[in-house]
């Protein structure tokens, strides 16, 4: 694993040292405050070189292109609210996604890695984390062309893993509001106010190639806006879960991959 991610600035693989010790306590912090943390160059040069020249012709052969207009929960309709509420606007994503049984290398090895998913599961402050037992949806890799993003939503997740592999010249900007809502209160009209673009408590944030981003995602507004020029954004996504031997059902596999393991 030293050769895939830098283990000297990030000891994951140390849990008792006082090193692994000073970065939990720096993520934990980080969490509290912003609602994410990121670990910039975490992925190493050769490993970020490897992956992106092994994926990008995956894409161009083999990818799903998922297009789709949606609304920022991700349903066709919430109770009790009417379907011409602003809140429920319309918006587009696009994207080309390669699934686990696409992927492999390093970034399989390093989703499949124990360490990983405790440092994880250290950060978050919880029991343990487990990659799922799904074929399709534990690792998945994203590639967005000139003109596509991804639009705002909310994580059903409790929080997400990325891992950015490769920036575009321009555009995809990481665009967030933490805490828009609560378990308690929907905040329909801030969400409203959020989409029209008037919400002052928007943050942006660009990230570089091989950080990795840990963020809770469930209550807190984000997305990527549209990237610019001919280089693509191509990010790695890790899904792990408070319980072993998670799996999407075939209709859900369809929807998100164009297919069923």
């Amino acid at each position: 694993m030293q050769d895939i991610i830098d283990l000297d600035r990030y000891p994951l693989n140390q849990p008792d040292s006082a090193a692994y010790a000073v970065l939990l306590a720096q993520a934990q912090a980080d969490l509290a405050k912003d609602g994410m943390f990121n670990l910039p160059g975490f992925l190493r040069p050769a490993a970020i070189v490897g992956a992106v020249g092994t994926l990008a012709p995956r894409f161009e052969a083999d990818s799903f292109t998922h297009a789709r207009s949606h609304n920022i929960y991700f349903r066709k309709d919430l109770p009790g609210l009417a379907p011409d509420h602003p809140a429920l606007r319309q918006v587009e994503t696009i994207n080309r996604t390669l699934c686990g049984d696409q992927i492999g290398g390093d970034l399989q090895a390093l989703y499949d890695w124990p360490d990983f998913a405790r440092f994880l599961a250290d950060a978050m402050g919880k029991p343990a984390l487990y990659p799922t037992d799904d074929a399709l949806a534990g690792l998945n890799t994203m590639c967005y062309a000139h003109g596509q993003g991804l639009n705002w939503h909310f994580d059903r997740s409790e929080f997400t893993t990325t891992l950015l592999l490769q920036a575009p010249d321009a555009g995809a900007a990481f665009e967030y509001r933490s805490d828009l809502r609560t378990d308690d209160d929907p905040n329909y009209e801030g969400v409203a106010k959020l989409l029209r673009g008037q919400d002052p408590e928007l943050h942006s944030i660009t990230l570089s190639p091989g950080t990795l981003n840990v963020f809770r995602g469930k209550n807190t507004a984000h997305r990527v806006t549209p990237v610019v020029g001919d280089k693509t954004r191509m990010v790695a996504v890790f899904s792990f879960y408070d319980r072993p031997g998670v799996k999407f059902s075939a209709e859900e596999q369809i929807g998100f991959y164009g297919r069923a393991a």
